[in-house]
């Protein structure tokens, strides 16, 4: 496995970029707008019109393939769209990376199209309802396709001395919760780039979202939710695959193992037995792992506002 990234933009993804000829409009949101297409080859030209009648600062389309033959036409059709066509294989978390460099708003609302994204979805008073309280993070609501709502609110607990997220239905506006679902979010791009961003090692879509959303918490950020911006999805909701595996080690190392004294993060050597034995890897890869563990954390201790268990004890406060 690849060293721990430092930054957001540690890793270069080659990539292909069409269009995107800048908003020059005085009132333009201070909000860029990146859509993931997951549809495959099929664009769909009305969330593309959709997007453009919000006057977002910028749009940028994430293409996965780049044989899409198509592309060149929508750019045409669509020239104030920026689409980025990875030429690599790429996780979720390595596209909103991407689309994070090649904006320069001070909100990034990530969305897909696997969504019902109609027109109007932000004017100018709904986008300062949303970016006011200058958080780190704000969840939509999301409903399935029958229009039922979701559960988004996650909480952190403790089971058996277990870390657990539990889920619930109830929401309100300003609830927090641990992390957004399914990515989508409107994130406050300075601090998403302070934070690393999405650790482009991990590429298990529910660890590497877990890495980020639990790192921002231990490092002071805060996620919550929102009743006034609502999206649902056109299809069956997206499964997240819990399985622990080599993604789940690296999201431990980082987030769950570290300790917080004296407002500093760190791991204690001693721990590197305990984590052997449960880690289902060899001495060497797993001596590997926890040093580079130790390193990041050690190179981010002062980061680190709070450590795992006082974060689950303080989470109804």
């Amino acid at each position: 496995m690849n060293s721990i990234p430092t930054t957001f933009n540690e890793h270069e993804i080659a990539r292909t970029v069409i269009g995107g000829y800048p908003n020059t409009r005085p009132d333009s949101l201070n909000i860029s707008v990146v859509l993931l297409n997951d549809s495959g080859s099929h664009f769909k030209n009305h969330v593309f019109e959709n997007l453009l009648e919000c006057n977002f600062e910028s749009i940028v389309s994430i293409v996965h393939d780049p044989t899409n033959s198509t592309i060149d036409e929508m750019s045409k059709k669509f020239p104030e769209i920026k689409f980025v066509v990875p030429l690599e294989k790429t996780s979720t978390g390595e596209l909103i990376n991407i689309a994070m460099s090649e904006v320069k708003s001070d909100y990034v609302l990530v969305v897909r199209d696997t969504l019902n994204i109609p027109s109007g979805i932000i004017l100018q008073n709904l986008a300062k309802s949303l970016t006011e309280s200058g958080i780190y993070c704000v969840v939509p609501r999301l409903l399935d396709k029958n229009k039922n709502g979701i559960a988004l609110t996650f909480s952190p607990a403790a089971s058996k001395s277990n870390f657990v997220v539990e889920a619930d239905f109830a929401m309100t506006d300003g609830m927090k919760t641990l992390y957004p679902f399914d990515f989508i979010a409107l994130y406050n791009r300075k601090k998403f780039i302070s934070l690393g961003g999405f650790d482009w090692t991990i590429t298990s879509p529910y660890w590497q979202n877990m890495d980020l959303a639990l790192r921002s918490w231990l490092w002071g950020e805060e996620t919550r939710l929102t009743s006034i911006l609502q999206f649902s999805y056109i299809d069956e909701l997206p499964v997240e695959d819990h399985t622990p595996n080599l993604d789940y080690l690296r999201y431990y190392l980082k987030n769950e193992l570290p300790k917080n004294k004296m407002e500093q993060g760190y791991i204690k050597k001693s721990n590197f037995f305990h984590f052997f034995f449960h880690s289902s890897c060899g001495l060497l890869e797993a001596r590997r792992q926890f040093k580079e563990a130790v390193k990041w954390v050690e190179r981010n201790k002062f980061r680190f506002k709070m450590d795992l268990q006082t974060f689950v004890e303080n989470w109804s406060r």
